[in-house]
């Protein structure tokens, strides 16, 4: 017995169409099985963003962090 998997969507009218692709089933009897997907939520760039801003929030403010003296120990370090 062979198996198919579709990912398909039933129409708002209750219609399942299927590809064409098997023309040796027609006029034959298949069962059909119907496992609905979980909806998974919709993520935004909004939100994206503002986890990412909570997430890092403050990680460059430690006390008295200066990113331009860091910059510049970092460069005297690496063209020693």
């Amino acid at each position: 017995m062979q198996a198919f998997k579709y990912d398909i969507r039933i129409s708002e009218n209750g219609t399942i169409f299927l590809p064409f692709v098997l023309p040796n089933l027609c006029g034959k009897e298949v069962e059909l099985f119907i496992v609905p997907k979980e909806e998974k939520p919709k993520k935004t760039n909004e939100a994206s963003a503002k986890k990412f801003v909570t997430r890092w929030a403050g990680f460059l403010k430690e006390n008295n962090f200066d990113p331009e003296k860091a910059k510049y120990e970092y460069l005297s370090e690496k063209y020693k």
